[in-house]
């Protein structure tokens, strides 16, 4: 090739570009020229965010979503078909944290756990509850293919989106991938190119039991408002403040749960607050502090921050904390406690009034402290045979004297 000419046929083939690009922009294109630019956009994959450990994602027309498998370390495909044209800016998500469980936790096998993400809305379309979130691919865990969102979320806004899994029967490695889907029926997800998928990335290991249940030891615990001690059973309305065990505590949804939870009700003033120390609980690797909290039904201006600390050496450290109002709905709460393996921790279940007198009452569900494995069998104690003797009733004989008539002597006159 003549060196010289390079740069002309260089121009000519940038300025045939232009004139493509201008020809997308005006009437004059044709369904021709939108087929054969579907067909390149369809042979360049859409690479991911970088650290993501999804496969590359090919955008091919005409392939379905990908079918639930049950299986462990399945990677999805994750073709999303016709449902996701380029990606404009109406809808676009961000990934904000992982509320509950962090990639690589440990779930023990059979066990239903609430995993929730933080999204932020950044494109500039409002979710609506016609959105939600889908299964693409992995392992769906006998989870639900769609969640729908609760709620609307303007541009900017971040919203929780939950979805209930129940860990496999066998140990391993288990992911499950995650996009929206707006009211039309596209998928969208994070990242740039709103192509990534949020997932669920958890190791199932043996079986768990109950270590410590905290609603049947309340009255172990002390309770205190800012400035006094509180007496443990409370009085229902006690204006400083009161703790009670519920056996079947009512929700914000007006449903009654058969497990047991406390009700909690912090000083009735602004910005008051309540707390319960319990005893020192010795936490070891895989501990996990589970809850549902709650306002109780019939608190209906409730507004309160729940929040779980601890003490140990002297200070008190917060695990976490939650702002609950009366709308309808409750929260999960599931905490891994493996940094605290080791320590004999006192933990402190709190109740904050968010501002003012809202006479709150509020329910911490069955709160307890999951421990993966088997329970230690409890010794039973030694039998010792004690002899217990016999005793055989002997008769006993009564000598009965036989009574013997003697007769009396008669005088006899003297002549």
């Amino acid at each position: 090739m003549n060196k010289k000419q390079s740069p002309f046929i260089l121009f000519i083939a940038f300025m045939t570009i232009v004139q493509m690009a201008c020809n997308l922009g005006s009437n004059a294109a044709t369904p021709d020229t939108f087929a054969t630019l579907n067909g390149l956009y369809t042979a360049s994959a859409l690479t991911l965010e970088a650290g993501s450990p999804q496969p590359v994602v090919t955008a091919t027309p005409g392939l379905p979503l990908p079918t639930a498998t049950t299986s462990g370390n399945i990677q999805p495909t994750n073709t999303l078909g016709a449902q996701n044209p380029p990606v404009s800016k109406c809808d676009a998500a961000h990934f904000v944290n992982d509320v509950t469980y962090a990639d690589g936790s440990i779930v023990t096998r059979k066990n239903i756990f609430i995993k929730i993400w933080r999204i932020q809305n950044v494109g500039t379309c409002t979710w609506t509850p016609a959105y939600a979130l889908t299964f693409t691919g992995g392992d769906l865990m006998n989870a639900p293919l769609d969640v729908a969102l609760t709620k609307n979320v303007v541009p900017g806004e971040t919203v929780d989106v939950q979805v209930t899994f129940t860990a496999p029967v066998k140990d391993g490695n288990y992911n499950s991938y995650w996009k929206l889907r707006n009211a039309s029926g596209v998928l969208f997800g994070t990242g740039e190119q709103a192509s990534v998928a949020v997932w669920v990335d958890i190791q199932v290991r043996g079986p768990a039991y109950v270590a410590y249940e905290f609603a049947p030891n309340y009255c172990s615990a002390n309770w205190e408002n800012a400035g006094a001690v509180l007496p443990c059973p409370g009085t229902d309305g006690d204006a400083n403040g009161f703790v009670l065990k519920l056996d079947a505590p009512v929700m914000e949804d007006g449903v009654t749960e058969n497990e047991p939870g406390l009700l909690v009700s912090p000083q009735d003033k602004k910005n008051g607050m309540i707390s319960g120390q319990y005893p020192a609980f010795a936490v070891e690797s895989g501990d996990r502090f589970r809850t549902i909290i709650s306002c109780e039904n019939s608190a209906k201006n409730c507004d309160v921050v729940f929040q779980l600390d601890y003490k140990n050496n002297g200070q008190i450290k917060t695990l976490g904390s939650w702002h609950e109002l009366n709308e309808g709905l409750y929260y999960p709460v599931d905490v891994d406690l493996s940094s605290l393996a080791g320590e004999k921790i006192k933990f402190i279940l709190m109740v904050n009034a968010n501002g003012g007198n809202n006479q709150d009452r509020v329910i911490w569900l069955n709160p307890n402290i999951i421990r993966q494995g088997a329970p230690s069998p409890t010794p039973k104690p030694s039998f010792t045979p004690t002899f217990t003797p016999t005793f055989t009733l002997t008769p006993t004989y009564t000598f009965t004297p036989t009574l013997t008539n003697t007769p009396i002597p008669t005088d006899t006159p003297t002549p």
